[in-house]
């Protein structure tokens, strides 16, 4: 497949880009610093500053955060601003389920869990963005949902990136007089490398493991592909939907699922 680049699309732009470390983030900050922007990685992992050094010729910088906190949202974008000068594009790529189980086997501390790393750092840097925004007289805004707001044994996730879709149309419609655009893409199943800091450090039981095989034949089968996409086929319209050729495009969250829409 096909991972053409296009030469200094965000040239002159800022990019904040969350959850930077791995997986879909990981390639969505790579690929817009490749392309002539100017990007803060951003993610709680240790080794956030290594990812974003792998962005040659390049103007990059990392920040670690937890972004599940307000503090944490707010001063990564005070950093971007502080060592590019604004901010022009925020890229909320922060989330993914824990756990995979019948609502029925989830406990109310994983409920809570669930919510807090799926749509909480959403709904913080898509507030704290804002002055920096409003500062710069405009500017975009790219939530990575999910098609799985219509899915099975992940209902906390699901109800989480059901708010993520709401928080992108709502502030799309109340922001677009301030020169703001607002979208998301909902991606499905994706294939990625192993990931270096797992979702669940506790690890899964041999239940757990047939409830994700479920999980993972229903995202399969869902889809008209019947398959998984991969991490480019991710990036790409996360990339359109943040660059100035999506310049008439706002409120909408875009299925990236095979034809699944969720």
């Amino acid at each position: 497949m096909s991972t053409a680049r296009f030469a200094d699309r965000f040239a002159g732009k800022v990019l904040v880009v969350t959850g930077a470390a791995q997986g879909i983030g990981r390639t969505v900050a790579i690929r817009a610093a490749e392309e002539g922007g100017k990007v803060v990685f951003v993610d709680r992992a240790d080794f956030i500053a290594d990812v974003a050094a792998e962005a040659r010729d390049a103007e990059t910088a990392a920040f670690k955060a937890d972004l599940e906190t307000y503090e944490g949202a707010a001063a990564a974008m005070q950093f971007a601003e502080a060592r590019f000068g604004g901010i022009d594009i925020l890229i909320n790529n922060v989330g993914g389920a824990i756990r995979m189980r019948p609502y029925a086997e989830f406990e109310p501390q994983q409920i809570d869990a669930e919510i807090r790393r799926s749509l909480m750092p959403t709904l913080y840097c898509c507030h704290a963005v804002l002055p920096h925004l409003f500062n710069r007289g405009g500017g975009t805004i790219v939530n990575v949902s999910s098609n799985a707001t219509r899915g099975i044994h992940r209902v906390p996730y699901s109800a989480a990136k059901g708010g993520v879709n709401a928080i992108t149309q709502s502030l799309a419609m109340e922001l677009a007089e301030r020169n703001i655009r607002v979208v998301a893409t909902a991606p499905g199943g994706t294939e990625a490398p192993p990931r270096r800091v797992p979702r669940n450090a506790a690890g899964d039981t041999e239940t757990e493991k047939a409830w994700m095989a479920v999980v993972v034949d229903q995202v399969k089968q869902s889809s008209f592909m019947k398959r998984y996409g991969t991490i480019d086929e991710q990036a790409a319209p996360i990339l359109f939907l943040a660059s100035d050729e999506a310049s008439y495009i706002t409120g909408s969250v875009l299925p990236v699922a095979g034809g699944d829409l969720g």
